[in-house]
């Protein structure tokens, strides 16, 4: 899909439009877009679209809460919109964003290159964009937020190979449209391909998993046991969606707790298994420091103030400059010490299948 002048308000049906401490259903009907004496709002407020991929998991729900009590403390308005897989809906509601003259658009794309139509668009508007946590490929996105994606790769298969240095593995990866699910796949390989190369790992099954879905995952771990006759000593997979799904084809199997399987996202599903055995790490991306790192950088934007990179990340045309957050690894050991400690997850849900008498004790 093309997009046209953006001079005109979108129709919307059924799009769920979220803005600080304001959930409002839309049906139809025409957006107000500010005028250029008020662009940025009441008082010259300084105004943040959002435009994300989907609200049916767990984390990027907690993007959404963070960035929205982030947003209310710093005085901005933050208005987000989530189109949950359908990449003409994200457009529409880019456009939208657009339409009301937002100051600066954040876009966590569904697909990484149909997104660099909606950075093309905003641009011509003036407005700039910011890549929230999946890098917008083949564009001039201004700036790109997240962590170092090929460290979560290279975090899993480390920590995997230490515990099965020798044997059949398995690679569940993430969405083929997501840049972060190749990078994390990267990482991955790093670590993997002196392995295969020595003899010592041979990877007898390499799939992606469209749109992250845990059934997809579930898919392909059935067809690699049944290729491989349930001869799989590792699997990595990509998140902690994708590693649900995994785990559901091993417990058919009785396998499940005895191949280690790796993740990310530290989902609350996934902490349970951790701690239960079932799963043998995730990789902990604090969304709360994420979410507030960009923010401030959009606020930054708004106010053409200068951003302070760490790096720049190539999307295919440009390096674009970056901030990459550090990614943490958590297993059973140490969940006690991150995510509880973090307060990501409360101390009674981690642990609620634990007998109390088993569970580690609070600090």
């Amino acid at each position: 899909m093309i997009l046209k002048k953006l001079k005109r308000a979108t129709a919307l049906v059924g799009v769920l439009v979220l803005t600080t401490g304001i959930f409002a259903g839309c049906s139809g009907g025409t957006t107000n877009k500010p005028s250029d004496a008020n662009k940025g709002g009441k008082d010259d407020e300084i105004v943040i679209g959002f435009s994300m991929d989907t609200l049916k998991e767990e984390r990027w729900q907690k993007d959404r809460d963070t960035l929205m009590a982030r947003a209310k403390e710093l005085g901005v308005k933050i208005l987000i919109q989530a189109a949950n897989g359908d990449d003409n809906k994200q457009i529409a509601q880019a456009e939208n964003l657009i339409s009301q003259g937002v100051d600066v658009l954040m876009v966590a794309p569904h697909n990484a290159e149909v997104a660099a139509t909606i950075v093309e668009a905003a641009h011509e508007e003036g407005i700039p964009v910011l890549s929230y946590d999946r890098l917008i490929k083949n564009s001039d996105v201004d700036v790109y937020v997240s962590f170092d994606n090929e460290k979560v790769g290279e975090l899993q298969a480390e920590y995997v190979t230490k515990l099965v240095p020798k044997g059949n593995y398995v690679y569940i990866g993430g969405a083929p449209t997501d840049n972060n699910a190749h990078l994390f796949r990267k990482g991955a390989m790093n670590v993997l391909k002196p392995l295969i190369e020595k003899g010592d790992i041979k990877l007898v099954y390499d799939q992606m998993s469209k749109d992250w879905q845990p059934s997809e995952a579930q898919k392909h771990m059935e067809n690699a046991l049944t290729a491989n006759k349930n001869k799989i000593d590792a699997v990595i997979c990509a998140n902690d969606g994708t590693a649900g799904g995994a785990i559901s084809a091993l417990s058919e199997q009785q396998l499940a707790g005895k191949v280690p399987v790796t993740g990310q996202d530290a989902e609350l599903a996934a902490c349970q298994r951790i701690v239960e055995g079932m799963q043998t790490m995730t990789v902990y991306k604090p969304i709360p420091k994420l979410a507030e790192t960009a923010l401030d950088v959009a606020i930054k934007l708004a106010k053409k103030e200068k951003v302070e990179t760490n790096g720049t990340v190539n999307n295919g045309k440009i390096d674009v400059p970056s901030v990459l957050l550090e990614p943490i690894v958590v297993d059973k050991n140490n969940m006690m010490d991150t995510i509880i400690k973090d307060g990501y997850h409360p101390y009674e849900e981690v642990y609620k299948n634990i007998p109390e008498d088993q569970r580690p004790k609070q600090k």
